[in-house]
Order: C-alpha cells, then sequence, then structure tokens
C-alpha cells in the first residue's frame, strides 16, 4: 500500500453528525456539530467542539447546558442545513421543522425527532486556536421506544444512524460485520447469540403477523 503524506489535518474519519440544542425559550438554538465523542464512563462525559464565533458558542458558554441529539438519514437534510446557517439570523426550528420538547435535566430543549438524546452540563471549558472544546457530563439520556427488542435490547441499528466522512453525510451500515470481541469470542457463545437473534427474529415476525391479522 503506498501512502501519500499530507500537511497536518483533521482528517480523522468518519465522525458523528449531531444537532446540538441549547439556550433556551427565546433563544433556543440548534448547531450541526461532528466534532464529539465520549472521554469518560463513569461518570459518563462527553465533549463538542464549536467555533468561537459561532451564535451557540455563546449561549452554550452562559447556561453550561446543551443537548446532543443523534441523528438519522431521514434528518440529514436539517443536520446539514442546522450546521450551514447562524441562529443570529433565522429560527432553525421553524425552517428545517423541527420540533422541541422540554428536557428532563438541563433547562434548553431537545430535538422529538431525534431518536436517541443526550443532556449534557458542562464541566470544563478548554480554549483552543479555532474551537473551544466543551467537556460535559451526560446527565440523561432518553431512546426511542421503537429502538427496543422484547429483550429491553436497545437496537441503533434500527435508527438509521447519521455520520460525517470528508465533507460527506453518510448513512450507517446496518448489518454490522461482529459485535465486541468477536475476533475472540467462543464457538460456544457464538453459537448461543446466534440461537437468541433467530429467536429475536421469530417474535418480531409473530408480532407483525399478530398485528397484520388485527388490522
Amino acid at each position: 500500500m503506498v501512502k501519500v503524506t499530507l500537511k497536518p489535518g483533521t482528517m480523522l474519519n468518519p465522525v458523528p453528525a449531531v444537532m446540538v440544542s441549547c439556550g433556551s425559550g427565546e433563544t433556543s438554538n440548534i448547531i450541526t456539530v461532528a466534532w464529539t465523542g465520549i472521554v469518560n464512563s463513569e461518570p459518563p462525559m462527553t465533549y463538542i467542539s464549536v467555533r468561537k464565533s459561532r451564535y451557540s458558542h455563546q449561549l452554550i458558554s452562559m447556561q453550561k447546558e446543551f443537548v446532543i441529539n443523534l441523528t438519522t438519514e431521514a434528518l440529514a437534510k436539517a443536520t446539514d442545513y442546522c450546521g450551514v446557517r447562524s441562529g443570529k439570523d433565522v429560527n432553525k426550528a421553524d425552517v428545517t421543522g423541527l420540533t422541541f420538547e422540554p428536557a428532563e435535566k438541563v433547562s434548553c430543549p431537545m430535538i422529538a425527532q431525534s431518536p436517541v438524546n443526550l443532556e449534557c452540563r458542562v464541566c470544563e471549558i478548554r480554549e483552543y486556536g479555532s474551537h473551544d472544546m466543551f467537556v460535559a457530563e451526560i446527565v440523561a439520556v432518553h431512546v426511542d421506544e421503537e429502538l427496543f427488542d422484547e429483550r429491553g435490547r436497545i437496537c441503533l441499528d434500527k435508527a438509521g444512524l447519521l455520520a460525517y466522512s470528508h465533507g460527506e453525510y453518510f448513512g450507517l451500515k446496518r448489518h454490522p460485520l461482529g459485535r465486541f470481541g468477536y475476533s475472540v469470542m467462543k464457538a460456544k457463545t457464538r453459537k448461543r447469540l446466534n440461537r437468541e437473534k433467530a429467536a429475536g427474529r421469530k417474535g418480531r415476525h409473530y408480532q407483525k403477523k399478530k398485528r397484520n391479522k388485527r388490522d
């Protein structure tokens, strides 16, 4: 494999494309962020990096709260719009048709159409050249009930989540290549998981057939 050497740059791809809601009341706003991730598990900590010039930067700096709203293929156009227009000039929720709903722990709203919402409280602001990093604790998580299977497992593959890679949006692959630890999984464990997966498919087929009969 022949490599081409480039100057240093932000070439870590793909990354999440999320909509971050911030502010409250009439100042409620949405900004699209691709620079986000997890930094700790106990307590659960995340971060977002926002340009100093963005309208949402001052809202988050003052309020010390925000909500990360995961995005889907169906929300791709709204996600893009909220990243290229400023909340100073336009009400992004009105233009995109997105709906705000109250959060439980923070005062800024959540986006109703998002399948997963993470309420966050800022613990630290790290200043860099072009962006500031808002490090925050995740204080509440909300997941669409339709993403749970009959065993109570969250099936994010059903959500059609969105990723961002080198200037373009992509839907995540719906069929996983493997689960965590599959490279060292014992044959006995693999067989058990396959049985459980088959039983889950059978149960969903039965429930669908039952609904069709009622209809």
